[in-house]
Order: structure tokens, then C-alpha cells, then sequence
């Protein structure tokens, strides 16, 4: 049992009984060790498997629970959702707790129930705008808060609500009481009648308790309120628990998820075991190093528990960190490595593309469509089989119809959006709403790119005329788009939000969109929600195990406004940290921001000396002259011989590559070579460009180019 862990991982599952936390980072192993710990203790008769309720979040973990107990011999112990316990208890003792009357249906979803409490105190919540309450309403039931309370609460928890908070509580009030009065519950009332049916009945108390005396919770970073007051019941003052956890990862507090549980458990369990897990075996020591960069700047309660990760993995690739001048370029530069990363013999189903928002999406469905790399969109629809995008498609092919045809085609498509509610106005608050006005967004900013680009027109032979494209020829674009990414695919490269990878990993991923306004949001006002920001961050990049690449563009189109690059990202911090007394910072500043150096190739900007030195990525094409290079090295060896320096003293071999890719042909073109300053060139400049020119080494004797 104990064979092949590491000493932290043993440490964990040979633990006395009794409270243990394990603080388990990203790819350290955490599932082997407390499936291990659970197999230990019943294999070693210290507890009985059938007494063990193992709780986790999803119910693919607690598949792969239940599959690795298995493996190891160990039959009976209970893995389940927290959902999915309360429900099996709920409806076991319920012909007791109801007196015989049938338990109520539970809701799928309270979407529909919302929209009918919202009309009954007069709002008109479409269902983006019921979304948003119903997770609201969810947000209060987690975090215990009950429709008296609610207005007071969400000014104390700095809420962005989707109407104002008095009408919130409204609906909820409206809500509680449909929901009665129809007979139904949602999955809180379940979790509550648990926790009731316990709490008030000793009878079901005693019975839930000798049924399960030892107690596993995974990803305790996520427990809410509701769901920390069902543990305890369940417990009843015991003290039989261990938690796993990482409070890096807390992402998930706008749902009333919080890490307090997990950084105050040992002042909360006496003499609590505490170990930490952090050998990582997931990705290489380089995407371990830059996550560990990044977590290392956190700041608040979760940055206490933070752990410092040990890449276990053979070296690998640096990662890759590519600016791009605007969303369009920095897609289709993606879709490319995607299809070399696939033609190389990496599976499409090992590379993901993660981004901050669905509304992201768009660009890089449409990218790998047209590079011809199928993909698949991880926990949300495709762009165009959104229900707000195919309205705005129907809307926007009536506006055709109605509006005048000379209308610029950014306007008549803002207008044509008006129809289904749109405004270019600020965003409403509420993530649904929000997203939702994001994808619209999206089709605007798509028609001010499509419009920078005029339609050719043939007029006769050999002559052609532009033409500024119309709202007509925007619908047939969209509709195209739309009929390519509806092609079905079976295996695909995944596409998705930070928040839906959490808990998966690829061999390869890009990081996307790392800009400010994105990620962070433009939306994290408070410093804790800046640092959930920075989580998201972390998480991505734990999620690739061998190739990272880490991308933002300086625009979101062609020409637009210029961002900045994420704060998170230390590579390309320009602050420089903290200023020393005296001096100019705005010179210091300015003394330290590098040269902006692009690809020549692909245009990406390049930050590695020598990819700055060629001129070009690492993976791009190189057009070597190979006959001028070895002039150029025949030369070198003779100066260096001359001089009596070593050779690198002259030019680099690098230098030499730059020189044979690049052939300039002027002293400026020269000095844009990194590594060729105002000596060099003093020195050397007439000489190599004479070289590039054709000139026989044999002409230019070394004598002439030596310092005499």
C-alpha cells in the first residue's frame, strides 16, 4: 500500500485518526493519496470501509474515487456529491420525517420558477436576467442567508446584484413561496432537510451516525456555508475527518464557496495533522517554476496556505509568452500551432485553449475552423448556437430589410441589435446578462473588423473596384461562419473558460487573452477579487503538463485601443517592482521597457534574446542563406585569428544566423540585429555588409577590418 509514494504522500496515509488536512497542490497527487488513506485504514482494520462517506463536488471524481478504492481492494466505502449523500438520505428517511406524505419533487432548475416570481412583483426577467437571480438566489440559500436577511447580506459581501438588492429579496421572497405552494424544492432544500432531518430527530441522528463514522471531503477550498453545516451534523462533535485541498485554486466564491474552512481549519481542530503535498508529477519543473511565479505575488487569507510546488518531471520546453498586435492575430497565430502541434504527432484531444470568458470563444472556433482543426467547447455552447447569438443572426437579416443600405455597417449593425435589447451602453451587472451582452459584443466588434476590409468587385478585364461591404453581405459572413462550425467532430482540441478546466489537464495548453480588462477582469474591483483573478491564472497553467504557451493582444481589432498586459504575468511585468529613493522613475522607467522586437514571419513579439537576435520564433521557417553564412564564418575565423580573440568575440554563431536569415543591406538595418551596437558596427559594419553584398571574403582581408 505504502510503495511507490514520496515521504509527504506517506505521511498523509499512515496519518493518526482524528482531524488531518492535506494541503494538496496542483498535480501533487492528492486522489492517490486519500484514496490510499481511506484503502490503508480499512485494509489495516482501522476502520470498516462501509462506515466511510467519502464527499466531493463532481461526480466524475467521485467515479475515479470509487474506481481507485476498488483497484486497491477496498469495497463499500460511500463516494459521493454532496448532492447526490443528501439526497440518498433525504429520500431514505422520508416516509419517517413526512409522516407518509410523498417527498417533494426536486427542481432541475430554478430558472423557470424565478421567472415566474419575478412577474409576480412586477419584473420582466428575460432569461439571461433569470439566470442571474436564480444564481443569486442560490448564492443566499448557500451562504445560509434567508429573504429577510438578504438586502443586508449582499451589501456585506460587496454583491453586484442584477436589480437592486431590495427587489432581489423581492423575488426571492416570490420564489420560496412558489416553490411551497407548487410542492417542489431545489437542490438547497435538500441539503437543508438533511441537515433538519438530523438536527431534529434523534432517532435519524443516531442512525446516519453509527451508518458513518469517518468522514473524506476533497477540494475543501470549495465548501460553502450550507454545505460546511451538513459536515457538521453529520459529524455531531466527532472529529474522524480529513480534508484535502489547495486555497491556490479558489475560484469559486461568487457561488458562496470559501476557503475559510480550509485556512482556519487547524484553529477550528485542536491538535488537526496538517501535511502538505508538493512533488509535482503533473507538468514539467519549467510550468511549474512559472506557476509557482505567479502565486508567489498572492496576497490575502488564501496566500497564507500557499505552497511552493517541486516539478518531479523531466525538464522540458520554456514557456512561450507571444504578443500580438490585435484578438484576430493572436487567434489564427494559435489555430497554426495548434495544427503544427497536431501534425506533429500530439493528439487534438491533449491541446486546450483556455480564455477567461465564453464570449472569447468566437475567435478561435472560427480560427481553427479555417485552419481546419477540429475542436470541441469545454462546459458551454459553440458561439453560433448560442440562443442570444442565432436571435441577433434573425434580427440582424430583418434589419437588412429596414434599414437603409448606405448605413456604415458598425451602425446598422448596433441598430439592428436594438431589436433584441441590445445597447452599447455599459453592461448590465449579473454574469448571464453580462455574458450574454458579451457575446452580442462580440458580433459588433466582428462587423467593425469585417468593415475594415472593402469588397472587391470585378468591372471588366483585368480591373476590379471596392466597395464598402453592406449589413447583406455581414449576415451571409455570420451565416457562413455558422454553417462551418457545425460540422461535427469526434475528437478535437478543447476549448474553454479558466473556470471549466479546473480539475483537467492537457499536454499542451495556450493561455489567451492575458490582457487587463480580461484577466483580471475589468470587473474585480475589490483586492480579494483581484486575487481570485490571479487564481485563475494559477489554475490554467497547472493545468499543462509538458507545452505552455501564454499570449495577449496589444488590441482587441485591427487599430483599436492599446492594453497592457496582464499584472499576473512576472515576464512581462514593466513596473520593475518598488522605485529606490531618488532619481527619475519615469526615466527608470523608461531606461528599463525593452525594444519591442517582431517576428518577421508571423509578426508575434518576441521576448527570448535569441528569438530577438534572429528576428523570428523558434518555430517559424528559416531562410538561411547557407552560402553567405559560411562566408561569414570563413571571415570571422580570420578577424578572430588576426586579433587573436576568440571567435564569439567577433560575432556569435547566433549573430552569424541572424546575419545569413536577415541579409541587411544598410547600417540601420544592421544595428536592428540584437546583439550589433555602435562598436560593432564601427568596427565591422562596412565589411559584412560588403559580404552580404557578394563581396569574396578573400577581398575583404582581415587586416582592414582589425583595430590597428
Amino acid at each position: 500500500m505504502l510503495a511507490g509514494l514520496d515521504p509527504e504522500q506517506r505521511a498523509a496515509v499512515t496519518a493518526p485518526a482524528g482531524p488531518v488536512c492535506i494541503l494538496a497542490g496542483a498535480g501533487t497527487g492528492k486522489t492517490r493519496a486519500v484514496t490510499s488513506r481511506i484503502a490503508y485504514r480499512a485494509l489495516t482494520g482501522d476502520i470498516a470501509a462501509r462506515h466511510v462517506l467519502a464527499v466531493t463536488f463532481t461526480a466524475r471524481a467521485a467515479a475515479e474515487m470509487r474506481s481507485r478504492l476498488t483497484v486497491l481492494g477496498v469495497r463499500g466505502v460511500q463516494a459521493r456529491t454532496f448532492h447526490a449523500a443528501a439526497l440518498r438520505q433525504v429520500r431514505y428517511f422520508a416516509p419517517r420525517l413526512l409522516a407518509g406524505r410523498a417527498m417533494p419533487e426536486l427542481l432541475d432548475s430554478k430558472v423557470r420558477v424565478v421567472t415566474l416570481a419575478a412577474a409576480k412583483v412586477g419584473l420582466r426577467a428575460d432569461r439571461a436576467a433569470a439566470r442571474d437571480l436564480a444564481a443569486e438566489i442560490e448564492w443566499a440559500k448557500s451562504s445560509l442567508v434567508e429573504p429577510g436577511e438578504y438586502v443586508v447580506a449582499a451589501a456585506k459581501a460587496l454583491r453586484e446584484t442584477p436589480y437592486e438588492p431590495a427587489r432581489v429579496a423581492e423575488v426571492f421572497t416570490a420564489y420560496e413561496r412558489l416553490k411551497r405552494g407548487n410542492g417542489v424544492i431545489d437542490f438547497e432544500d435538500m441539503l437543508r432537510a438533511a441537515v433538519w432531518g438530523i438536527e431534529e430527530h434523534p432517532d435519524v441522528a443516531e442512525q446516519v451516525r453509527n451508518q458513518y463514522r469517518h468522514f473524506v471531503v476533497d477540494e475543501y477550498q470549495d465548501v460553502n456555508p450550507l454545505q460546511q453545516r451538513l459536515l457538521d451534523t453529520w459529524l455531531g462533535g466527532r472529529d474522524d475527518l480529513t480534508v484535502v485541498g489547495d486555497a491556490s485554486q479558489t475560484i469559486y466564491s461568487f457561488t458562496g464557496a470559501t476557503s475559510s474552512y480550509l485556512v482556519d481549519f487547524p484553529r477550528h481542530h485542536r491538535g488537526a495533522t496538517v501535511v502538505r503535498l508538493v512533488r509535482d508529477y503533473r507538468s514539467t519543473p519549467q510550468v511549474v517554476g512559472l506557476a509557482n511565479a505567479v502565486i508567489s505575488a498572492a496576497r490575502g487569507a488564501e496566500a497564507r496556505l500557499r505552497l511552493e510546488l517541486h516539478g518531479q518531471r523531466r525538464p522540458g520546453p520554456e514557456p512561450e509568452l507571444r504578443i500580438f498586435t490585435d484578438e484576430p492575430a493572436e487567434a489564427n497565430a494559435v489555430a497554426a500551432r495548434c495544427r503544427a502541434l497536431v501534425a506533429g504527432g500530439t493528439p487534438a484531444r491533449e491541446i486546450a485553449v483556455l480564455f477567461r470568458t465564453n464570449a472569447q470563444s468566437e475567435a478561435y472556433e472560427k480560427a481553427l475552423t479555417e485552419a481546419e482543426v477540429p475542436y470541441v467547447l469545454q462546459g458551454a455552447e459553440r458561439f453560433f448556437e448560442r440562443p442570444e447569438v442565432r436571435q441577433a443572426m434573425i434580427a440582424l437579416r430583418a434589419a437588412t430589410r429596414s434599414l437603409p443600405g448606405e448605413t456604415p455597417l458598425p451602425t446598422a449593425v448596433v441598430e439592428g441589435l436594438g431589436a433584441v435589447g441590445w445597447s452599447p451602453d455599459a453592461p448590465p451587472a449579473g454574469g448571464a446578462a453580462r455574458e450574454r451582452w458579451e457575446a452580442l459584443a462580440a458580433l459588433v466588434q466582428l462587423a467593425e473588423e469585417y468593415a475594415a476590409t472593402p469588397q472587391v468587385l470585378p468591372i471588366g478585364e483585368a480591373a476590379t473596384v471596392e466597395r464598402p461591404v453592406t449589413l447583406t453581405d455581414f449576415t451571409e459572413e455570420l451565416a457562413r461562419r455558422a454553417a462551418q462550425q457545425h460540422v461535427p467532430t469526434v475528437e478535437g482540441v478543447t476549448l474553454a473558460s479558466l473556470h471549466s478546466a479546473k480539475g483537467l489537464e492537457w499536454d499542451a495548453v495556450f493561455l489567451v487573452g492575458l490582457a487587463e480588462g480580461t484577466l483580471p477582469t475589468t470587473y474585480a474591483r475589490t483586492p480579494e477579487q483581484v486575487e481570485e483573478e490571479r487564481r485563475l491564472l494559477y489554475v490554467g497553467i497547472t493545468r499543462a503538463r509538458e507545452w505552455l504557451w501564454l499570449s495577449y493582444a496589444t488590441a482587441r481589432s485591427p487599430g483599436g485601443r492599446a492594453r497592457r498586459p496582464s499584472r499576473f504575468l512576472p515576464q512581462l511585468d514593466r513596473s520593475g517592482g518598488g522605485e529606490r529613493a531618488g532619481g527619475n522613475p519615469a526615466r527608470r522607467a523608461e531606461r528599463r521597457r525593452p525594444q519591442v522586437v517582431s517576428c518577421r514571419i508571423c509578426g508575434a513579439t518576441l521576448l527570448a534574446g535569441a528569438d530577438r537576435k534572429l528576428g523570428r520564433c523558434p518555430t517559424c521557417p528559416s531562410d538561411l542563406d547557407e552560402e553567405l553564412y559560411e562566408r561569414l564564418h570563413d571571415w570571422r575565423a580570420r578577424v578572430a585569428g588576426a586579433q587573436r580573440v576568440p571567435a564569439y568575440v567577433v560575432f556569435t554563431d547566433a549573430t552569424l544566423t541572424a546575419l545569413a536569415e536577415r541579409k541587411p543591406v544598410r547600417t540601420e538595418e544592421l544595428v536592428a540585429i540584437a546583439g550589433i551596437g555602435p562598436r560593432k558596427v564601427g568596427l565591422y559594419g562596412d565589411t559584412v555588409l560588403a559580404l552580404v553584398a557578394g563581396a569574396p571574403v578573400d577581398d575583404v582581408c582581415p587586416q582592414k577590418t582589425s583595430e590597428n
